[in-house]
Order: C-alpha cells, then structure tokens, then sequence
C-alpha cells in the first residue's frame, strides 16, 4: 500500500512542479512580449526621425 501512495504523491509533487515551471515561462514570455513591442517603438521613432533629418538634409543640400 505505501508504493501506490508514494506514486500518487510523487505525481502530484511533479505536476505541482511543472505547473511552477510553466507560471515562470508564461511569465517570462510576457516580458519578453512588452520588450519587443518597447523596442519596436523605439525603432519607429528613430526611423522617424531618421527621415526628417534626411529631409531637412536634402533641403540644404538643395539651397546650395
């Protein structure tokens, strides 16, 4: 009778387990999400801005 508890036990034990390890990654990849999408705005910006120094650029450029 112990080894059938001693399994049940350790399988709860494991699943207990893999739910804290699944919590984590869920989590995790979250984060990852909002850096990715900080980081895609940011490139945005700085392609903005990339552009409309390019055009001011070519306006002086122009004005020579």
């Amino acid at each position: 009778m112990f080894w059938p508890m001693f399994a049940v036990a350790a399988g709860f034990l494991g699943l207990a387990v893999l739910t804290v390890f699944a919590v984590r990654v869920f989590l995790e990849a979250r984060r990852l999400g909002r850096q990715v999408a900080d980081s895609g705005r940011r490139i945005s910006r700085a392609a903005e801005e990339l552009e409309r120094a390019s055009l001011s650029a070519a306006r002086a450029v122009d004005t020579l």
